[in-house]
């Protein structure tokens, strides 16, 4: 680059939105876009609110949450995974074989902590307070999918940093892990119904909407079970597998904010701080 007059060289130009990045965005919203079509076709269940007041309900919700994880989570964890693969931290970088393979069990991984994750939000009641604001909601769709309290996902900013410390996650397995993550909670937090038989075989290898509607139920029970994001195989794995259900017949939300005025956006931001029913 040749210096400009005074000694002074021109700076390339940065493109404000990476391609890759770009193109991986545009891919998930094609598919959100495209289930919610197959859900208003496919229905498992009918909606207990208005559709557009639920989205927009939904969405401002998923606005807040990308904000924090814009400011808090992607900065943090992204350095981290830079780190690691520069200083070569964490157990799969004491491995042998080729880098992809490492990157295929480092996304496996992810995945399972992400399970273990999971499991914690529902069994620690702090956390649980965060986490409930995702339970509240009365219909399970794509955008229930999106809807996450912003101190649950601040709260998560350590432990994904451990996750990719410990793990020993390069970028390429953790931007892999994040698409594949966001595709199939897109998925499996659906309306959409499944034949029995699809339903059966998916539930084999991944999580489907049918398993998570179930997570979804006012009952209890059902609520500590298929805890799985991605992979169905930890829920089988750790017995948290539960079936016993159709996802046409479970009724969503959680006991105590059944009403749709308990569930309000205003209400929804404040929930955590508040006194919880019993």
């Amino acid at each position: 680059m040749r210096p400009q007059a005074g000694g002074r060289r021109s700076r390339p130009t940065p493109w404000p939105i990476d391609g890759a990045v770009m193109l991986r965005w545009l891919a998930l919203a094609a598919l959100g876009a495209a289930v919610m079509l197959v859900e208003r076709r496919r229905p498992a269940r009918r909606y207990v609110e208005a559709r557009a007041v639920h989205t927009g309900r939904n969405l401002a919700m998923a606005g807040i949450a990308a904000a924090t994880v814009q400011l808090l989570e992607a900065p943090i964890v992204a350095r981290v995974a830079r780190t690691v693969a520069r200083r070569r931290w964490g157990l799969l970088h004491h491995v042998g074989g080729p880098a992809w393979a490492r990157d295929v069990a480092a996304v496996l991984l992810l995945d399972y902590t992400l399970y273990l994750w999971h499991v914690l939000v529902h069994r620690v009641p702090w956390l649980w307070r965060f986490h409930l604001v995702h339970h509240v909601d009365l219909d399970l769709d794509v955008s229930t999918g999106l809807r996450f309290h912003a101190g649950e996902l601040a709260a998560s900013v350590p432990w994904r940093a451990a996750q990719v410390a410990v793990i020993g996650v390069s970028p390429r397995a953790l931007a892999l892990w994040q698409t594949l993550t966001l595709a199939s909670v897109t998925f499996h937090h659906s309306n959409i119904r499944l034949s029995d038989q699809t339903e059966r075989r998916l539930a084999w290898l991944v999580a489907t909407p049918r398993m998570h509607a179930i997570h979804h139920s006012v009952n209890p029970v059902q609520l500590q079970s298929n805890f799985s994001s991605g992979l169905a195989v930890w829920d089988w794995l750790h017995r948290t597998a539960r079936f016993d259900a159709d996802a046409a017949d479970v009724q969503v939300g959680v006991e105590g904010y059944l009403d749709p005025d308990a569930v309000s956006l205003p209400r929804l931001l404040r929930l955590p701080l508040e006194r919880r029913p019993d």
